[in-house]
């Protein structure tokens, strides 16, 4: 049963630290794209590879919100059987 509670805090923490990495990845995505937007216009170099950054931060804001649904509203907190 022990094992079972640890599996669950772990996944649950996981969802929690994943959803804002996956917020602050979208939001390096957005000022690189904007930036590079920018740069365009006054002919600068490119800023970098902003597409990766906002796809990875949309997968692990996605995750993030699975995990934490899956582990708080439909197993709930693992409790010992009566």
């Amino acid at each position: 049963m022990a094992a079972k509670k640890i599996r669950w805090y772990i996944r649950a923490q996981l969802g929690v630290l994943l959803l804002p990495l996956g917020l602050c990845l979208v939001g390096e995505a957005i000022s690189r794209r904007t930036l590079q937007v920018m740069a365009v216009l006054v002919k600068a170099p490119p800023t970098g590879p902003w597409f990766w950054y906002g796809t990875l931060g949309l997968i692990c804001v996605t995750a993030g919100v699975g995990l934490m649904v899956e582990s708080g509203l439909l197993s709930g907190y693992p409790r010992q059987a009566r």
